[in-house]
């Protein structure tokens, strides 16, 4: 659920064959541009290779540049924006933003286990911040309650670099 629609599971099915054959080279030299190629790989078929939104361009240095970290921002705004309705009309204190942490925590919290973020701890993958720094007095007056959440998304893997060197003379065992 948190990879990229892409790579050799992502099999273009009903395509008998692609006009342009793409070579590794120009592939990769697509890619970096945001051109999100169709590649025909020998085992696997015609496959979508690459990952990239609209902002995909590496000179462009969008955070929003891959296809699963947009996808999961997008679902997250959507689930947290549900998830926080009840706090409308509550008293806008720090009971309030004590159990808004501990909700939004809680379902952050899901999502990691589930391998969502990045981290090998909590603290590392994601934060939520809701308090008297995130939301001022003006702000309760108005009416208000600022909540703030953090993550750290998994992007994926796009190019696999393998270095080999030659080691001279035995190797002790």
């Amino acid at each position: 659920m948190w990879k990229a629609p892409a790579g050799t599971e992502a099999t273009l099915v009903g395509v008998p064959q692609l006009s342009v054959p793409l070579t590794d080279a120009e592939n990769g030299e697509l890619n970096p541009l945001g051109i999100n190629c169709l590649r025909t790989l020998p085992a696997f078929g015609r496959v979508i290779w690459g990952s990239r939104t609209r902002k995909g361009d590496d000179r462009l240095t969008d955070e929003w540049k891959y296809i699963p970290v947009r996808r999961l921002a997008l679902f997250l705004e959507e689930s947290l924006y549900r998830g926080t309705q009840w706090v409308v009309f509550e008293p806008n204190d720090e009971p309030l933003w004590a159990q808004i942490r501990l909700n939004l925590g809680a379902f952050m919290h899901t999502l990691f286990r589930q391998g969502a973020f990045q981290g090998q701890k909590p603290e590392d993958a994601y934060f939520v911040k809701c308090d008297k720094e995130t939301t001022t007095q003006n702000d309760i007056n108005l009416g208000i309650v600022n909540i703030v959440v953090g993550f750290a998304p998994l992007k994926p893997a796009e190019f696999v670099i393998i270095s080999i060197q030659q080691i001279a003379g035995q190797i002790a065992v």
